[in-house]
């Protein structure tokens, strides 16, 4: 089913790179999770100054993903990559239950703004191979992820390092894509008719 969508979206829209936004607090995972995503495996990582950019193929559909730094001195200047996103993949590291309420008040901030208003959410209950993980259903309370009502949501048990979780995230993302897309096309056609 995949490859059909993939075909459509092939036909509808050439080339074009759909660009996330990989957000979360520093240590969660998102680097790591960017890297296993485009090549595969775990690689050596430092803290992100900045961001890293890559394209991500996932079933001949290609993504611009931006992984930004999550120190609270970069934080602020998330909002100067909002533009033009179509996803924000946010990385939570599900054993900081000490930084959760932080993680909710950036995750809260950043849905209000302007730019991410019809972008798809995806969160990532990252380090899940951890004993002391938060559930994903604990997590997605605690970030208030039910009182959203006017947003694609949808969260994922994940461990980056073990690459479980990213598969079926990257599926489901695809999937909100096409629907996207089909929608848009749906609603070109009935103007034009």
């Amino acid at each position: 089913m995949g490859g059909f969508f993939s075909s459509i979206f092939s036909s509808l829209f050439g080339t074009r790179e759909m660009r996330i936004l990989i957000l979360g607090l520093d240590g969660a995972g998102k680097t790591t999770i960017l890297y296993r995503l485009q090549v595969g495996e775990v690689v050596t990582t430092i803290p992100t100054i900045g961001f890293n950019v890559e394209t991500v193929t996932y079933k001949n559909l290609k993504f611009q993903v931006w992984d930004l730094g999550g120190q609270t001195s970069i934080r602020p200047y998330w909002r100067c990559y909002y533009s033009n996103t179509d996803a924000v993949i946010y990385v939570v590291d599900s054993c900081d239950r000490d930084r959760i309420g932080i993680s909710k008040s950036e995750l809260v901030a950043m849905l209000e703004e302007e730019e991410l208003r019809k972008a798809i959410l995806v969160v990532f209950a990252n380090k899940q191979d951890m004993e002391q993980a938060m559930t994903p259903s604990e997590m997605a309370n605690s970030l208030g992820l039910p009182a959203l009502k006017d947003r694609k949501w949808q969260i994922f048990k994940t461990s980056a390092t073990k690459g479980t979780g990213l598969d079926e995230a990257m599926e489901w993302l695809s999937i909100m894509f096409l629907e996207v897309i089909c929608a848009f096309v749906c609603v070109c056609r009935c103007v034009h008719v």
